[in-house]
């Protein structure tokens, strides 16, 4: 197999133009390598490609790469304030918290005010950041008392958190009620044993006995039901029976595929196939977009944000419930 060198580059990148405008290859931490960049430019890679899977290149080094990269491709694009997925680069840097990356965009001539996103200009997203003054005042733009609250309350409910591992766990966020009241709806018993479910947490995969063996804890606004192993808490049966007058989301942080969300309300399925603590897509709400951005890379405070849940610790979702409780056998899925 051959190696390429730094100095044979150039070579191969004059082969690959064709295939994705010139930036095949490029590894996630190449949009903080200027002279890299500056090769491919030099080979004739396109500054506006959209390529086949990825995302512009001013859009990509605005998400992830340095200041310096999104400033040399800024003054290359044709348009530095076209939109991509409803949204424009600038966006993206104030989204992922880049405002090295967005102060380079203001200086090439991208406008902070643009409206785009259900309201959310790149300025009026910045207002809801950790650098609310990254850009001169707009006397227009401010944020409502709710989306105040909702900022403060996002920053209290991660730092209560911290950091979880998360991996393989089934959530179930019920608002309004109580363990006690959520228990009786599902038709659950309290395990008396709890030592089959303690030996559970630290083996894997679990035993047939405690696959219906769910931890549950009261919160402030509501309950959580959790299972380090599994899925059980956010099976359909489960979900409809919590949510009956009261809204639940139920996350499971899929070892295989990635963090699963859905919705139900009033013992319905509102949605499901959700990313919570994904990115927002063109066409949410207002309310979804700042959900999105204050809880992004976080999914189980989305979750908990998502049913009015204020938990103060991250004790009902990796701790000792205030209960173990056993599912009735019946089939959850139909």
């Amino acid at each position: 197999m051959r190696v390429w060198s730094r100095r044979s580059r150039p070579d191969r990148l004059r082969a690959v133009i064709a295939d994705n405008g010139g930036w095949d290859g490029l590894g996630r931490n190449s949009w903080s390598d200027l002279a890299w960049v500056r090769e491919r430019l030099a080979a004739g890679a396109d500054p506006g490609s959209t390529g086949r899977c990825s995302p512009p290149p001013l859009f990509a080094a605005a998400e992830r790469g340095s200041a310096d990269v999104v400033a040399e491709l800024a003054g290359r694009v044709e348009d530095i304030d076209v939109e991509y997925g409803g949204r424009t680069a600038l966006w993206e840097a104030v989204h992922a918290d880049r405002p090295d990356n967005a102060r380079a965009l203001v200086a090439a001539g991208a406008d902070p005010w643009r409206p785009m996103m259900a309201g959310w200009s790149p300025g009026r997203l910045s207002l809801a950041s950790p650098t609310p003054d990254l850009f001169a005042p707009n006397s227009s733009v401010s944020l409502s008392t709710e989306e105040s609250d909702a900022v403060a309350e996002a920053r209290r409910l991660k730092e209560a958190l911290g950091k979880l591992w998360v991996e393989g766990l089934g959530l179930a966020c019920v608002a309004d009620f109580d363990v006690e009241e959520s228990a009786w709806r599902l038709g659950a018993e309290v395990v008396e044993d709890i030592s089959a479910v303690q030996k559970d947490i630290e083996v894997y995969p679990p035993s047939t006995e405690s696959s219906l063996a769910v931890g549950a804890t009261d919160v402030p606004g509501g309950c959580v039901f959790a299972q380090p192993w599994g899925f059980a808490p956010t099976m359909p049966g489960v979900l409809a029976r919590l949510s009956v007058d009261t809204v639940c989301y139920g996350l499971y942080a899929n070892p295989k595929s990635g963090n699963q969300g859905s919705i139900y309300r009033d013992g319905e399925f509102v949605a499901g196939d959700l990313h919570p603590g994904g990115g927002p897509d063109d066409g949410d709400g207002p309310e979804e977009i700042l959900a999105s951005y204050l809880y992004q890379h976080n999914a189980v405070a989305y979750s908990c944000a998502f049913a009015g849940l204020q938990l103060t610790d991250a004790r009902a979702v990796n701790g000792a419930p205030d209960v173990w409780l056993r599912l009735p056998e019946r089939d959850y899925w139909d």
